[in-house]
């Protein structure tokens, strides 16, 4: 099953061509905060029929033809894993790798949706870099999660493109810009992607290929990457945890289109444009990025 929230906080059932309108089984009203999809993935079991059933009754309208937004504003965290393929760890030269620093989070105001623009922060003499990640959002609460248990805690996938400002400083605040995580351009259930242990990953920027690769290279495994948060934090329905990203990373500029694609995900497309805020003395110094050499050419 595909779900999605679009059209000012909306919550559809599609199918990639027709969206049906299922707001109404979600308990939304003047929903503040949004956590209306949490509630939804909380009482999936519950719901599930009458979400099956939505497309064959009533009315629908064109996928196309919807505002899509981030599946999940709101939820309990926003986790990422740092440097978690080992091709992406040779070209930033670092030996910081997944499996030895852990988690950390982003802000939640940095998610956006598919119909929403990347905007690129005012920070002269900064690059801004994509990074193509498979995101994980978690159906189950749990703490303490055992690894051969952890996939029972997954609640659906979706395309996540991490964003960030490269340079040296604190890797928080290099990433939770607004609209620096785009997720979507739906969430799909876990049964209908099986395992996740080997998904073709994809990303173009305008026509170019920049990243290429298999989930089955991740340092930290996804059910690893469970199990690790959970020793720290509980997690809750909704929480999204952001896998790693691949070798491939570059940046960004006004007027790109940015395209992930993820094997039994989906793909979304996201434009890019250049902001008025964001500078602040923190950025002020330039940052000059330089991909690391590795043997056989660059990473």
């Amino acid at each position: 099953m595909k779900l999605i929230r679009y059209d000012g906080g909306r919550i559809g059932v599609t199918d990639g061509v027709r969206v049906a309108d299922v707001t109404r089984h979600c308990g939304v009203g003047e929903d503040w905060p949004p956590v209306a999809m949490n509630r939804l993935i909380r009482n999936f079991e519950t719901l599930r029929p009458v979400l099956e059933a939505a497309l064959g009754e009533g009315d629908t309208v064109p996928f196309d033809r919807v505002f899509l937004e981030t599946p999940v504003p709101w939820p309990n965290k926003l986790l990422a894993f740092p440097v978690n393929y080992h091709d992406h760890a040779a070209e930033m030269a670092t030996t910081g790798l997944a499996d030895v620093q852990g988690f950390f989070l982003k802000a939640n105001s940095s998610l956006s949706g598919a119909s929403e623009p990347i905007v690129l922060p005012d920070l002269p003499g900064r690059s801004v870099h994509h990074e193509c990640e498979l995101g994980v959002i978690i159906g189950k609460a749990g703490r303490q999660i055992p690894v051969e248990t952890a996939l029972d805690h997954v609640f659906g996938y979706a395309c996540l493109i991490d964003v960030t400002v490269r340079g040296r400083e604190e890797r928080v605040m290099r990433k939770s810009y607004d609209t620096f995580t785009p997720v979507g351009p739906w969430i799909v259930t876990a049964d209908e992607v099986g395992d996740p242990s080997a998904l073709e990953m994809r990303l173009w920027v305008g026509d170019e290929l920049r990243q290429h690769a298999n989930t089955r290279d991740l340092i930290v495994s996804l059910p690893e990457m469970i199990a690790v948060a959970s020793s720290a934090a509980t997690l809750q329905p909704g929480d999204v945890i952001a896998t790693g990203t691949p070798a491939g990373v570059g940046p960004i500029a006004d007027g790109d289109v940015v395209r992930i694609e993820i094997e039994r995900v989906g793909s979304m497309s996201v434009r890019v444009e250049q902001g008025a805020l964001g500078r602040n003395p923190v950025f002020a110094k330039p940052y000059e990025f330089k991909r690391a050499v590795v043997a056989g050419g660059r990473a």
